[in-house]
């Protein structure tokens, strides 16, 4: 936190938020090492935050290995085309295509063009919003 002096008393403010994220320099550090859960390499990595917010970038290869998670989410899709099953029940996309993934519902990428990447935007509370 900044602390800045003026005249009568000093103000706190909350650290610089970031505004921009360059999409090649986030993309650069992919893939992140294989794990256990991830055996081909993690295609994701954290771009920002910021409060209940966080910006990831997805790219992955081979297959998604992703399970549900605890808030709403979005698929902004930047490259690439395939199927993505939600619940059980597939949706194709194609770039430029929004996909709203609600909190605690199973999803996954399949037959994805190996040129997929997407930003997925995560926000809300754990459960999602009503």
């Amino acid at each position: 936190m900044a602390t800045i002096v003026t005249n009568t008393s000093p103000i706190q403010t909350t650290p610089p938020v970031e505004r921009r994220v360059s999409l090649a320099a986030i993309q650069s550090h992919l893939p992140l090492p294989a794990n256990a859960r991830w055996p081909d390499g993690v295609w994701d990595i954290e771009a920002l935050s910021h409060g209940s917010m966080s910006v990831l970038l997805f790219a992955p290869r081979g297959t998604d290995y992703q399970s549900m998670h605890e808030q709403d989410e979005l698929y902004i899709i930047l490259s690439g085309s395939g199927t993505l099953l939600v619940d059980g029940q597939g949706c194709s996309f194609c770039p430029g295509d929004v996909l709203f993934i609600p909190a605690r519902v199973d999803h996954h990428f399949e037959n994805f063009s190996d040129d997929l990447v997407t930003w997925a935007v995560f926000w809300g509370p754990d459960g999602g919003e009503s």
